[in-house]
């Protein structure tokens, strides 16, 4: 069986093809800066395929709807369209990409997978807002969490690097990237996820602000900001954009300024607080792994989150381990270290042919 794997994002696609039995890729690729062409990139795809018998996308928010892998139809085009205001910069490009492969292939089996179902399994006190109830009974407000599919890939490779069972491993997992979140998994489950309701709460990120006092907003208002003026400062005008004016942290730990020190600084402390909220709250953490495009590659964040960490819970880095990590999964921590410390490089889109092939099984 061969699975075609899409990631339609806003301004590029990410793909693989693969056969399933063996898990060998037969194509894969990344196409930036659509530029409003994703339809022509799609057709040039969709025609290089001998077969193919399933085509799994990528959706971010699937809301209190969809809590597993699930086989599009009319009805789930309609509620993730009606999901979209709560991840505005993915949920329309990621249905965009679904109609597209509906209008060019109509008859194609096309099936969702959802970065909110990971997070499906959180207990009550993680996901409930100390809000009324009635707006989670009413509205369904609640915290989702996002970046599932990576979250539960890195949880399974590092079992097999430790060689563990799953449902006895207790690990922090940070997807580090231009989007990023950090979970606390217990016994192999979600137990407690930076992201929220939408995918800005959490971590500072590349143009998104993470944390910060919603109150804010309401004085911004006051102000004379619009809503829109609103949205597009929280989630494309913030983070390390806002605080230093890029988003690009090779090119902000290039830089010798003041801003750029901070935005380094504001960042890699508020993974600091969420490791250790994380560390409290699941008692016993057999590892922390790092992923994403700045978890796997940066060694400098990796030292600057991990610095101080020896003498408050003893962990400790191998600083040469750390400066030789190459695109695979690598032990970096030290053999006396209470709790192991993991680079591993995430495959979101190999976890959602894993979902979508358990689905047609």
């Amino acid at each position: 069986m061969r699975g075609l794997i899409l990631n339609s994002g806003s301004s590029s696609i990410k793909f693989k093809i693969l056969d399933m039995e063996s898990e060998k890729i037969l194509e894969k690729g990344t196409i930036e800066e659509l530029k409003g062409n994703r339809h022509k990139e799609l057709e040039r795809i969709i025609n290089s395929m001998e077969r193919i018998d399933f085509i799994a996308h990528r959706v971010v928010h699937g809301g209190h709807t969809f809590k597993q892998a699930t086989i599009i139809d009319d009805a789930v085009i309609e509620a993730i369209d009606e999901l979209s205001h709560l991840a505005p910069l993915h949920n329309p490009a990621n249905l965009d990409g679904i109609l597209t492969v509906k209008a060019l292939a109509p008859n194609a089996l096309q099936i969702a997978v959802f970065d909110t179902a990971f997070h499906e399994d959180m207990p009550p006190s993680s996901y409930m807002y100390a809000m009324p109830q009635e707006l989670y009974t009413k509205h369904n407000i609640r915290r989702y969490g996002f970046h599932g599919t990576s979250h539960n890939y890195l949880l399974k490779e590092c079992a097999k690097l430790m060689n563990k069972d799953v449902n006895e491993l207790n690990i922090i997992t940070l997807h580090l990237g231009n989007g990023a979140s950090a979970t606390a998994i217990k016994n192999g489950k979600s137990y407690d996820t930076s992201m929220g309701f939408t995918p800005l709460e959490g971590l500072v990120m590349g143009s998104r602000s993470g944390d910060f006092d919603p109150a804010i907003l309401l004085y911004l208002l006051k102000l004379g900001f619009s809503e829109k003026e609103l949205d597009e400062l929280v989630n494309q005008k913030s983070g390390l954009l806002g605080i230093c004016g890029s988003s690009d942290v090779r090119e902000i730990l290039g830089r010798d300024d003041k801003d750029a020190k901070l935005a380094l600084k504001i960042m890699t402390q508020r993974v600091k607080k969420y490791i250790g909220s994380y560390i409290a709250i699941l008692g016993r953490v057999d590892a922390i792994v790092f992923s994403g495009g700045i978890g796997e590659h940066s060694y400098d964040i990796r030292k600057m989150i991990l610095d101080g960490f020896d003498e408050a819970f003893d962990i400790y880095m191998d600083d040469e381990k750390n400066n030789s990590v190459n695109n695979h999964a690598t032990l970096i921590s030290q053999e006396k270290s209470k709790i192991a410390l993991y680079v591993i490089p995430t495959d979101e889109e190999l976890e959602i042919a894993h979902q979508a092939y358990a689905l047609l099984k």
